[in-house]
């Protein structure tokens, strides 16, 4: 019998790899889409992080025994080239039938081969499921989200953002952000805060703003800066941080912090939806 799926829109297999490949990382350059934001390489606005999380990651231990890690894996925002996710998926995969010595030969393993990918230093972090350093399960801030507003745009307006009034400092917070992978179509959603000092951003055009994201396709890393560039060009803040936490495909999450005046935070944050 012909099975249901058949003929159908649903994706088609992938094979994976069944053995340790450095090979299959594909670094992707960053300045092709910093360019179209006036971002120069050599002197970019902000410092930042991507930091991933590799909920899945496991190989063999000499005997042949399974052993199983989550992964931490932050990239620098200053790196001439990120790491597409899903290469680092089917590279991570490629660990599941590899013998390997120690959880820290597997650790130094991955921590080499992206810092070669990137051409920057990544830093690289494995930890046992049940000793996860101090997981959190909500983002700070003030949500804006039940804001009763009229949602029309749904590709990026810049032109939606304004502030206005004495300075203030504060974090607000939304959980409506989604754009689509641009090599796949498929959706995205992530958790976002600002983080400012500067005069008050509206509210209802921040989340304006937040929702125009719903059509557009790029990468998560990009979609954070863009929205860098354009509160700092629509709203002039003085200081300016914005964070978003992706939910996971694959066994993967991306969460891209871009600030000009505030380091990432060291807490492994994990929310409910993630």
């Amino acid at each position: 019998m012909e099975h249901p799926a058949t003929g159908s829109g649903l994706g088609h297999g992938t094979d994976y790899p069944d053995s340790y490949d450095a090979g299959l990382l594909f670094p992707m350059p960053r300045e092709a889409s910093r360019a179209p934001l006036g971002l120069a390489a050599d002197a970019l606005p902000f410092t930042g992080t991507d930091r991933w999380h590799a909920w899945e990651v496991s190989w063999l231990n000499p005997q042949g025994k399974p052993e199983v890690a989550v992964g931490r894996i932050d990239v620098p925002a200053d790196s001439p080239f990120m790491i597409e996710s899903k290469s680092l998926k089917l590279y991570l995969n490629g660990y599941n039938s590899e013998r390997m010595a120690s959880l820290e030969a597997v650790r130094a393993l991955i921590e080499t081969d992206l810092s070669a990918a990137c051409q920057a230093g990544v830093t690289v972090e494995l930890h046992s499921p049940d000793a996860l350093p101090g997981p959190a399960v909500q983002l700070p801030g003030e949500s804006i989200d039940a804001l009763d507003i009229a949602c029309e745009r749904y590709h990026p307006d810049p032109a939606l953002l304004s502030a206005a009034g004495d300075t203030v400092e504060e974090t607000l917070r939304s959980d409506l952000l989604k754009s689509n992978c641009p090599v796949t179509l498929q959706p995205d959603w992530a958790s976002l805060i600002v983080h400012y000092v500067g005069p008050r951003i509206d509210r209802a055009g921040l989340l304006r703003y937040v929702v125009s994201f719903r059509n557009h396709a790029d990468f998560h890393e990009h979609c954070v800066e863009r929205i860098w560039v354009d509160l700092m060009e629509r709203c002039r803040p003085e200081k300016l941080t914005v964070f978003a936490c992706y939910t996971r495909r694959g066994g993967l999450d991306i969460n891209p912090w871009r600030s000009n005046f505030e380091a990432l935070p060291d807490t492994f944050v994990k929310l409910a939806r993630q």
